[in-house]
């Protein structure tokens, strides 16, 4: 829990890499694994077990956001996990909750056809007014890793 207070992105540090809650919320809840090992760029990089664990952390923050958004929000649909790779080349993986609420023309595109100013407006910037939602979802990692 130490680094999570250090830096407020960070959900929890699980065994492959690292939890955090996206910069942008315009879908809330919207989270990220970071892989704990920096050259890795693919998940083939990675050793058997290592690629396991990262594939099993993925579906855990999927989980825990699925829990949170569904939780705080009726509307909530489903979470929609992915690893791209095609700007940032370090292996990660990104946690999209999806929702009754959006526009029609998108509820069904991937993410990443979100007009722009979705991504730079302030008003989905990362901040105190997420500080229950970033609080859910780590509760909800706990949770799970309690389970496990």
């Amino acid at each position: 829990m130490v680094l999570e207070r250090c830096n407020p992105i960070v959900l929890r540090r699980l065994a492959s890499g690292f939890a955090v809650i996206g910069d942008v919320q315009f879908l809330p809840g919207y989270s990220v694994l970071l892989v704990d090992e920096p050259n890795v760029q693919r998940l083939p990089d990675l050793p058997n077990t290592k690629r396991l664990s990262f594939l099993s952390d993925m579906d855990q923050l999927g989980e825990a956001v699925e829990r949170a958004c569904r939780r705080l929000d009726p509307a909530f649909r489903r979470v929609n996990p992915e690893i791209l790779g095609n700007t940032d080349s370090f292996l990660h993986a990104h946690v999209w909750p999806r929702f009754e609420w959006e526009p029609n023309d998108l509820a069904g595109a991937p993410v990443w056809l979100y007009p722009r100013d979705r991504w730079s407006d302030e008003r989905f910037r990362l901040g105190s007014q997420h500080d229950v939602l970033r609080g859910v979802i780590g509760g909800e990692l706990d949770q799970l890793r309690s389970l496990a």
